[in-house]
């Protein structure tokens, strides 16, 4: 069980099935609020690994996680900003967007920034000590094996800390800054599916 956290490429963004009446209330809100408008989503290059496409299932429970979010100092806001959307997209804006466009799991779309969520979870990551060895652009469910095989323990045992004591917290703090930074690095938007 679990859902999965994906980028989304040029095809689904542009698709009328998939993304495209989203992308276009997206553009329409934008620029009514007089923002910079969202960057096409980057196709890939199958060449380069820097292209990876970036895919993680959801798949701990998050009752922890949401616990480090409201311990920040800033408290909701870190929570909304790594857990209130149901898009993020590479535009830095404050707060968040309610589009009128059904996503999978409420009527409107919710979008926040990936700038926001980016500092957010940079903020979780130092307070619990995320290790080095975390893939954080490790391609597709690069976290998700990591922290589901034996590497954990031997980052635990070369580099303890808070994170290895609440390894659910640890892993949600590294998908979401691996979303965030993958999102602003290859403009493309992460989703839920």
């Amino acid at each position: 069980m679990g859902i999965y956290v994906c980028d989304v490429g040029p095809d689904d963004w542009a698709d009328e099935e998939v993304l495209g009446p989203t992308a276009r209330a997206l553009a329409a809100e934008l620029r009514r609020r007089g923002l910079d408008p969202c960057p096409q989503p980057s196709p890939r290059d199958p060449r380069a690994r820097s292209g990876a496409p970036f895919e993680e299932k959801l798949n701990r429970p998050l009752g922890s996680f949401e616990e480090l979010c409201r311990q920040d100092p800033a408290g909701e806001e870190c929570y909304d900003a790594l857990l209130g959307w149901d898009l993020l997209v590479p535009v830095a804006f404050e707060g968040a967007l309610e589009l009128p466009v059904a996503s999978p799991y409420d009527d409107v779309t919710t979008v926040r920034g990936a700038h926001a969520a980016r500092a957010a979870a940079r903020r979780l990551a130092d307070r619990i000590a995320l290790p080095p060895q975390v893939p954080l652009h490790g391609g597709n469910l690069a976290l998700t094996n990591w922290f589901d095989g034996p590497a954990v323990a031997d980052a635990a045992a070369t580099h303890p800390g808070p994170w290895a004591r609440a390894v659910d917290a640890a892993f949600c703090t590294a998908l979401y800054l691996g979303a965030a930074e993958h999102a602003i690095r290859y403009t493309r938007p992460v989703r839920y599916v």
